[in-house]
């Protein structure tokens, strides 16, 4: 298990491209400096230690030095110890609508985004609870199994697309028969869960799934995204939006939010609804819908203590930056001979 402590340093590997930018400019005006000053044949006679590959190998050492000194300042850790710990908590499993309809723009910036958004800042204020997440369309994906790796859990969510189940449709039946085998500790009384979907285009028969869910004592949550008037679906290339997706007709298809029907799958479960519009009001409702429900306290294994490893990026950084002072930008004799990168002279 890693961990990095300072991220923001990240924004440092910004500085590469710029470096390679400057460098190509510098070496265009180099050669159209020395096409005024002389030509070809007598810029070689003039100076024919003169190397083409070296002031690349000095470009690719300095970048490589920029890289680890950013990482080092990331400071990434490693976990060297582990230790059981005692947590209290619930068991929540998050399903997410994955299909094309979530793909509409009335939620800035599409409905997808903004589910992943709305999950993510709850699990930010998440403690001891475990968490699992399914992504369903046409069929239910099982994503992340219960666990209590907030960052996992994140890194999954981010990777979920529209594009990641062929069938298509929001069999929402599925995704709760799903959550059924996800909850693992029959001791644990109250799990929850959470379906964030615009609710639109769901199976009709959805009654059995949620009356056996209920007998085993889940509650289900509906989180609605998107907006009662809706929007169309488009279809994009390379980020651009080409058309919207039509029907049989040929008429643009509007997708709306299905309030109606994420209500009823909470109500028949003895659960709550919440429109997902504002993200403050959807995190501020689940911390205190969770914080309503009695914790069950259990054991689980965690990394305790974190070795620094910055000083190995350090160390790269300030090897390769010796190196970039070493390379001259003349051939180096012993490859010269050699001729690996074609540096003999010509007779």
């Amino acid at each position: 298990m890693y961990v990095l402590e300072e991220k923001i340093y990240f924004y440092l590997l910004a500085i590469l491209p710029l470096v390679v930018l400057l460098f190509l400019f510098l070496q265009l005006w180099k050669k159209r400096t020395q096409k005024k000053f002389a030509d070809a044949p007598l810029l070689k006679r003039l100076s024919p230690d003169t190397s083409t590959f070296k002031p690349v190998l000095k470009l690719v050492t300095l970048l490589l030095a920029f890289t680890c000194l950013a990482f080092a300042l990331v400071n990434p850790k490693i976990g060297t110890k582990l230790e059981t710990v005692k947590r209290e908590g619930v068991d929540i499993v998050f399903a997410v609508d994955v299909s094309k309809s979530m793909l509409a723009e009335d939620i800035t910036p599409n409905r997808l985004e903004k589910a992943k958004r709305l999950i993510s800042e709850i699990l930010d204020q998440l403690a001891g609870d475990r968490i699992g997440i399914i992504a369903y369309a046409g069929e239910a994906y099982p994503q992340l199994p219960i666990t209590t790796d907030y960052a996992a859990a994140k890194m999954f969510l981010q990777g979920m697309n529209t594009d990641m189940l062929s069938s298509q449709g929001t069999a929402i039946g599925d995704a709760i028969n799903m959550a059924s085998g996800y909850f693992n500790d029959e001791e644990q009384t109250n799990k929850i869960l959470v379906i964030v979907s615009d609710g639109e285009d769901h199976e009709k028969n959805i009654e059995g799934p949620i009356e056996e869910l209920t007998q085993k004592g889940i509650r289900i949550v509906t989180i609605g995204v998107g907006t009662p008037k809706g929007g169309p679906i488009p279809i994009k290339r390379s980020g651009i939006t080409e058309t919207f997706k039509k029907d049989r007709q040929g008429e643009v298809v509007i997708t709306q939010l299905d309030e109606t029907t994420l209500k009823d799958i909470a109500g028949e479960s003895n659960g709550a609804y919440i429109n997902g519009q504002n993200t403050s009001e959807v995190v501020s409702f689940m911390k205190d819908y969770l914080g309503k429900l009695d914790k069950k306290e259990y054991e689980t294994k965690q990394f305790a203590d974190y070795k620094s490893q910055f000083q190995w990026f350090l160390g790269a950084a300030i090897l390769f930056l010796i190196l970039d002072l070493l390379f001259l930008e003349r051939k180096t004799a012993w490859v010269r001979k050699l001729n690996l990168f074609n540096e003999k002279n010509e007779k």
